[in-house]
């Protein structure tokens, strides 16, 4: 810690309660009163120095000799500065401190204490003392939250941004390129990376600096000033995602709602700061969201959603929920489900979760999608998949976000049909390359919500592509009785459809094969015009990878007709609808209709 000595003389002065008395034998000429502190002192070593108390003190006159009083309730720094600034004057010892120079060194200029009234006043001594607290990291950050005691003063001398900007000068810069003594190391014995202990010199290793050394250190300053040193930071060209994290971490500090779980006396045992009330924190926390960078991903997703319930809990301003709803949109392909399902605030709610609220968010994302996607949405390219932007991976994310979040809400029988609907329908179909998370969540809504109207269950069912249903899911969707029986005859459909093509593609593969064998000749011919017998060995070796993959197709193709009997034996309404309309239906239909009927089963017709 810095420090410079002033004066020479031994103490000369006692204090007796709320009085200070010079102990020089004289009788003091003039009584200075400041506060309920009175200081009995003489004219002539006071007028010496202060171009004010010269001013003031010739001014006054008793015709009865007894000492002037004088008050200087205005004196910046009070009674406890103008002790510092009398020893100053009678030449008694004192100590400058970042503790006390920057309210010596405002009491000074109210005093007007130049270099006018004698050489080396104490406006020059404590302007050089200045100059050396800023070259040193803790000393600034103790000077600069000394200025909150005397904040005008300060300003008007240009002491708080003179701090700050040399604040924001060292946490901008390499610490060990330069040097600089942070968080309260000492320096003192150390030279070239040795210590001396007891005279006996011990070699260091320097310990690694990480860009977060200074997020502590400047935690202690009060929202204001740390406001300022943010944005003085920033100015200065330091990365968004070092402003963040220091964000994060005052945040952290001094909202407790932010972590409900743990202490907020624990977290700050070794200091005096009490807990501040939900209106101050609520104050604290619409600040740290309007200076969050807003450049996308250098704050996490999950510390935003926790700001937005700490926001909703306090109260907080619509704009400053609304900023973070828009930000948590722009990046909600990196949140995680559990971080999404926000609990309803307030007694008049009907759903246990907030699904307006996801619901914004979710608006926000897609319209940015939207925006830097390409002029036919329905086109997509392969640029969009790669890494690296708003491309076909975030969507996919955020589609299977949603119909998580969907399978979650789904069971609360408050939640409406619109509402289902709309969340769902806010991802486009060509996001979802399979359709088992958002067929899930519809079978757990549609069991919760017995209730739902035939319509409404036909809407619902729109919402999932019967095509993109794995194997697994169109099984357990052929026998579900909660679907409509349009929806069970399009699954089984396109299973019929899946299984034919598989059926073609080995009928394909086969008859190559068999031509292949059957005009060896041609292949050898071509292997003598090429002059290679590399190829006639290489053929050798393509057939029987052909027969092997054959023989793999075989093997699908009767798993998926064992599957697909499974199937129409399980499912009664099947049966009892192919029974009802037999004739109309396979029968009564032309001859070219015919020959389509003996290729397809019944369940052709019905094609959706």
């Amino acid at each position: 810690m810095a420090y410079m000595k002033l004066g020479s003389k031994s103490e000369a002065f006692h204090r007796d309660g709320q009085t200070w008395h010079c102990t020089s034998g004289l009788q003091s000429d003039v009584t200075i009163e400041i506060g309920e502190m009175s200081f009995h002192l003489h004219k002539f070593p006071l007028l010496s120095r202060s171009g004010l108390l010269e001013k003031l003190l010739g001014d006054l006159t008793n015709t009865d000799g007894s000492p002037s009083a004088l008050q200087l309730n205005q004196l910046p720094g009070g009674a406890k500065a103008f002790e510092l600034v009398t020893k100053f004057c009678y030449g008694v010892k004192i100590e400058l401190t970042s503790m006390n120079v920057v309210s010596l060194r405002c009491a000074a200029e109210y005093l007007q204490m130049s270099e006018e009234y004698g050489e080396g006043n104490l406006i020059a001594q404590t302007e050089s003392f200045l100059n050396e607290v800023f070259g040193n990291w803790t000393d600034t950050i103790k000077a600069l939250e000394t200025c909150e005691e005397v904040l005008p003063h300060a300003e008007e001398l240009h002491i708080v941004s003179r701090c700050i900007n040399s604040l924001a000068m060292k946490a901008c810069a390499d610490p060990m390129l330069f040097n600089w003594p942070v968080s309260g190391s000492n320096e003192q014995g150390r030279t070239n990376g040795n210590v001396f202990w007891n005279g006996i010199c011990t070699s260091t290793k320097p310990q690694p600096m990480t860009d977060d050394w200074w997020y502590g250190d400047v935690s202690f300053l009060s929202l204001p000033l740390y406001k300022r040193l943010i944005q003085a930071v920033e100015a200065a060209g330091m990365r968004a995602e070092n402003i963040a994290g220091a964000l994060v971490f005052y945040a952290k500090k001094f909202i407790p709602q932010m972590n409900r779980q743990s202490s907020f006396k624990n977290l700050n045992s070794s200091s005096t700061i009490s807990i501040p009330s939900e209106a101050d924190q609520g104050a604290l926390l619409e600040e740290i969201v309007e200076l969050l960078p807003h450049q996308k991903g250098v704050v996490h997703t999950r510390f935003l959603l926790r700001l937005l319930r700490t926001a909703m809990v306090l109260q907080a301003s619509p704009s400053c929920r609304e900023n973070l709803e828009r930000r948590i949109g722009l990046q909600l392909d990196q949140a995680a489900l559990e971080d999404l399902l926000i609990p309803n605030m307030g007694y008049s709610v009907e759903t246990l979760y907030d699904v307006d609220c996801f619901q914004r968010i979710l608006d926000y994302f897609v319209s940015m999608d939207q925006a830097s996607a390409a002029p036919s949405p329905g086109i997509v390219e392969e640029s969009q998949i790669m890494e690296g932007g708003n491309s076909l991976t975030s969507i996919t994310m955020v589609a299977n976000l949603v119909d998580a979040y969907l399978a979650d809400v789904a069971p609360d029988v408050n939640l409406k049909f619109p509402k289902f609907q709309s969340l769902a329908a806010a991802v486009p179909d060509y996001a979802r390359p399979l359709s088992d998370g958002i067929y899930r969540a519809i079978d757990i809504y549609l069991k919760a919500h017995p209730w739902l109207t035939d319509s409404e269950r036909e809407q619902i069912c729109r919402l999932m592509n019967c095509q993109k249903l794995s194997l697994e899911a169109s099984t357990h969707a052929a026998q579900n009785e909660r679907l409509p029986l349009r929806v069970i005859v399009q699954v089984l459909f396109f299973e019929q459809l899946r299984l034919r093509t598989s059926i073609s593609g080995w009928f394909f593969v086969s008859d190559n094969l068999e031509n292949s064998q059957s005009h060896p000749n041609s292949v050898l011919a071509l292997s003598k015009n090429d002059g290679s017998h590399q190829r006639d060995a290489s053929r050798g070796t393509g057939v029987d990878d052909m027969r092997e993959r054959v023989s793999e197709l075989e093997k699908e193709c009767e798993s998926m007709k064992e599957e697909f009997h499974k199937m129409v034996k399980n499912k009664r309404s099947w049966n009892i609808f192919c029974r009802r309309k037999p004739s109309n239906r396979c029968n009564s239909k032309s001859s070219k209709q015919s020959n389509v009927k003996m290729q397809q089963p019944c369940v052709n017709m019905r094609q959706p």
